[in-house]
């Protein structure tokens, strides 16, 4: 039996926003169809999407799911709940777990947990770049590639070695696979929890440089000009790496970046005390980098928005800005806070938001998702653009609550998610 979701607010080619139904069969969007008529719906299951947004299912190409080794702050089936509640279809998951995705074995432990505890979410495994990323010996590029990794990265911590990553590029080159960097030079960024700034300075903190991170982009842009590798950016923060990937894109090299909405919507200046809470990797950075980013994003010199999504216990938060772990939880929180600051203030465009969390994302990674159109698999989001709910962690469906954005009201709301033609998460079934 078929669905249609019925009477849904929809963008067409040109980004207008028309009135429309769309009718999934066997997994696939099946027809699409705009208008006020009402197709004949006899013998088909009714989702009524009462004027709500129907757009594909979001794409998050950096997450961190935490199983295995770290099940206390996530698993794959809690985190794909998570994912699922925010709108996201398909994720793709960081290897800095225990043991890291090193190995065809980790890979396919992963893709079974997915597939058995996913909550149909689409889950897309990272390989890493260095055996356990120490960043001494490359992984097993051809076998990791052929048992279902989408990239290889070393997330979580850089590959200090120049060579070790001009190696790592040019095997990645040969196999038609992107090399996907967290850019940090450790030798700036020892014992430091925030950026250089203000609220370093105020609170007698070491603090993180923009050059730390923007001397891998640099040296990393010129390695994958010798190579010909798709060189994708992590979670861009800084001023001085937007000059640089934009220098990169100018003079042809396949360089394509991210941004995370925490880089976008909040500054250093911003953070209210000693709350772990805010700290994150990269920290956030001075107004003049938020505005750098934004521009970038704009521009096209970042690609796509990712959420990071890092979540850590409560216990381990509780140990205070310097000693605890770096990172924040993202999807539930991410189209809503994006829809409420830039396109309800009439920023962006409501087609530039999307593009950037669907079908960017699948270009950029040769995915198949992200696209609302006839023969694309139904993995869809329902949102409701209207009713504001403030951000309340202790309803997350997340394991952890690790957010700098607890009481901020907002709208844009999922409240039903599809993968496939089945439904991952609705909000009436909470």
């Amino acid at each position: 039996m078929g669905i249609w979701i019925l009477n849904g607010k929809l963008l067409d080619a040109s980004g207008k926003e028309t009135t429309g139904h769309v009718l999934v069969e066997n997994g696939k969007i099946a027809a699409i169809t705009a208008g006020q008529e009402q197709p004949n719906t006899t013998g088909h299951e009714v989702i009524e999407a009462a004027g709500k947004l129907v757009s594909p299912g979001f794409i998050d190409m950096h997450v961190h799911l935490r199983e295995p080794g770290f099940e206390h702050k996530e698993t794959i089936a809690s985190g794909t709940r998570s994912a699922a509640r925010g709108g996201y279809t398909t994720i793709a998951c960081m290897p800095n777990t225990k043991p890291v995705i090193d190995t065809v074995e980790t890979v396919k432990l992963i893709q079974g947990k997915a597939e058995n505890e996913g909550n149909g979410v689409k889950v897309l495994p990272y390989g890493c770049i260095s055996r356990n990323q120490l960043g001494r010996e490359l992984t097993d590029f051809e076998a990791l590639k052929d048992a279902g990794v989408v990239a290889f990265t070393d997330d979580g911590v850089g590959v200090q070695s120049a060579q070790m990553m001009k190696d790592a590029m040019k095997r990645a080159a040969e196999l038609g696979m992107p090399i996907v960097a967290h850019c940090e030079d450790e030798t700036l960024v020892v014992g430091a929890p925030v950026s250089e700034g203000t609220f370093a300075d105020k609170n007698g903190l070491k603090g993180i440089p923009n050059e730390s991170e923007a001397i891998h982009v640099g040296r990393d842009i010129l390695l994958a000009e010798a190579t010909g590798v798709h060189y994708h950016v992590c979670h861009v923060s800084t001023e001085q790496s937007v000059r640089l990937i934009r220098l990169g894109k100018q003079i042809g090299v396949k360089v394509t970046a991210e941004v995370c909405p925490h880089h976008l919507l909040l500054s250093e200046e911003d953070i209210p005390g000693m709350d772990a809470n805010w700290k994150m990797n990269p920290p956030l950075r001075s107004k003049r980098d938020v505005e750098a980013v934004i521009e970038a994003l704009e521009d096209g010199t970042i690609d796509i928005i990712v959420t990071d999504h890092a979540p850590h216990s409560e216990e381990e938060k509780a140990k205070g800005m310097q000693l605890a772990p770096f990172g924040i939880v993202g999807f539930e929180t991410a189209f809503p806070l994006l829809y409420t600051k830039f396109v309800a203030t009439g920023k962006w465009s409501l087609g530039f938001l999307l593009e950037r969390m669907t079908s960017k994302p699948a270009e950029v990674f040769g995915l198949e998702s992200g696209r609302l159109q006839v023969g694309s698999d139904a993995d869809l989001t329902l949102v409701d653009l209207e009713t504001e709910k403030e951000v309340d962690p202790a309803a997350f469906l997340s394991k952890s609550r690790n957010t700098p954005f607890t009481g901020w009201k907002l709208k844009g709301w999922p409240v039903l998610t599809m993968v496939g033609g089945k439904i991952a998460w609705t909000e009436t079934n909470e």
